[in-house]
């Protein structure tokens, strides 16, 4: 059976380990080949290899660096569809959504392709008489990235680019469950000019993942996932000495107001709560219809939606599905037993999804798209995030309500409001405690020049991901203050014709 290695110091490497993993085709539910779980010996030859690497690397000059990172975005937008394929296949996404979740990647790496101008630091002359002061910003090292099974090419993209483009080495920890596509992006990187051992790839586990959040060598760790594990991260490498920004869960509410342009907002729902089967951490799961009326309306629009939408596997010859599998039979398991709580709990289970059964695909991890109403904030479904083709209405009488709801909730990671009123939306954005907010857009993940993180258990640590906060987060600064003494002035040099270069 085919074993997806690591790749370390330029090549794909063995690995003594005689632990895997299985990899699954979700839509068939077949295991289609494995992974090896790589032991400390790996995770020490790819921190070593980091290690050696990373002083000549932080000293190659920014534009260099930078002409890597354009030539890795022109690789990566000839070999899409084949990295779309790898996802596909063992994530279980759409092959249309596999190539948005490489674009929204490909987005960080063009930011990344501007690292000269975003590391020029601050310069003041005359801070006092004949004293300048500068600064510089210099890598820190080597970097760790931890990333989740339900964006395998998109988060990882979100850290190393900004992170190689300043100058660190980088070791990615990808999820066991869709390993493929960090393989594939290794390789494009070498094929840019990285140098090896500057980016490695480590596969594994627990294991291996409590040797990167130790060792001395490592300076910072990304992480994205569930918020137990974030918090576990956060405070390993934080004990340890390291930088750390982990990005946990999210249960994502938008505000329904009485104004909003229904067709346009509960098609907006749609995507942004069944995208991916639900497997998104900005995907929307509750709706807070403000008032019965416009309640009742978008549940009867939903469930006709919804009974149109078309489930099954994500490549198949003819029109696309419009939602794939869930990854594993036992992340299906658990998001049929959060339907059944909710049933049990009292909601209004609209359209059951549980006993979805596609033809010719018996076997496949699939849940059907799921619609509760009257939901109460004391129920699981409301409480905890399902991760799940699960969407919640809740009913409440205003806007305040709504807010205070939403502000209530442990997560704020993204929300949204639907509305025509601008007075409205204006207030929501100020007053609502979530990172991200959307006005009328379903899921507001900032472009790459901004930046991604959300609020109260939804991050661990000060910074966020890519953008400005990514600059910072894989960067120290170093203040020079400078006064020089009085000198000879230098003879003149002789007269030079040739056009200066740098890099």
């Amino acid at each position: 059976m085919k074993t997806v290695k690591n790749f370390i110091n330029g090549e794909v490497s063995e690995s003594p380990s005689q632990r895997f993993a299985a990899i699954y085709n979700p839509a068939s539910g077949t295991q289609t080949h494995q992974v090896v779980l790589s032991n400390p010996d790996d995770a020490d030859a790819a921190l070593t290899a980091a290690h050696d690497a990373a002083k000549d690397w932080a000293k190659t000059p920014p534009l260099r660096r930078a002409r890597v990172m354009f030539k890795f975005k022109s690789l990566l937008e000839k070999n899409m569809d084949e990295l779309a394929k790898l996802i596909t296949d063992e994530h279980g996404k759409v092959h249309s959504d596999a190539l948005g979740e490489l674009t929204r990647g490909l987005e960080v790496v063009e930011f990344a392709c501007g690292i000269p101008h975003l590391l020029k630091g601050e310069n003041s002359a005359n801070v006092g008489s004949g004293v300048d002061s500068h600064s510089l910003m210099q890598p820190l090292g080597v970097c760790v990235g931890i990333t989740p099974f339900n964006f395998p090419a998109m988060v990882s993209m979100w850290m190393f680019p900004i992170a190689l483009a300043t100058g660190n080495s980088f070791v990615l920890k990808p999820s066991e469950k869709d390993p493929s596509v960090s393989i594939k992006i290794a390789a494009l990187l070498k094929e840019s000019g990285l140098p090896d051992g500057v980016f490695n790839v480590l596969q594994g586990d627990k294991e291996v993942v409590d040797v990167l959040l130790t060792d001395k060598r490592v300076q910072a760790v990304s992480f994205v996932g569930s918020t137990q594990i974030a918090e576990y991260i956060y405070t390993t490498a934080s004990a340890h000495g390291k930088r750390c920004q982990a990005l946990g869960g999210a249960k994502n509410h938008c505000i329904l107001m009485p104004d909003a342009d229904l067709d346009m907002a509960t098609g907006a729902i749609m995507g942004a709560g069944f995208g991916a089967a639900g497997e998104r951490c900005m995907a929307l799961s509750v709706v807070v219809a403000v008032g019965d009326e416009i309640a009742d309306e978008a549940v009867a629009r939903l469930t006709d939606k919804i009974q149109a939408m078309r489930t099954g596997p994500g490549r198949q010859d003819g029109p696309e599905n419009d939602m794939g599998p869930v990854i594993t039979a036992e992340h299906k398991a658990k998001i049929i037993s959060y339907i059944d709580a909710g049933e049990q709990a009292g909601a209004e289970l609209v359209v059951d999804g549980r006993s979805l059964v596609v033809n010719g695909y018996e076997k496949g991890f699939f849940v059907g798209p799921t619609l509760f109403d009257y939901v109460k904030p004391e129920m699981t479904i409301y409480k905890e995030e399902i991760f799940g083709p699960v969407l919640s209405v809740v009913r409440v009488p205003d806007y305040q309500t709504a807010l205070e709801l939403i502000n209530e909730h442990e997560y704020g990671n993204g929300t949204a409001i639907f509305t025509r009123d601008g007075e409205t939306a204006r207030a929501f954005s100020e007053d609502v405690q979530a990172g991200m907010v959307g006005i009328n857009v379903p899921i507001p993940v900032p472009m790459a020049f901004h930046s991604f993180g959300g609020w109260k258990r939804s991050i661990f640590g000060p910074l966020n991901v890519h953008g400005n906060d990514g600059v910072r987060f894989y960067t120290k600064m170093k203040t020079v203050t400078s006064r020089w003494p009085t000198s000879i002035r230098l003879e003149k040099h002789k007269s030079d014709f040739i056009m200066p270069t740098h890099g």
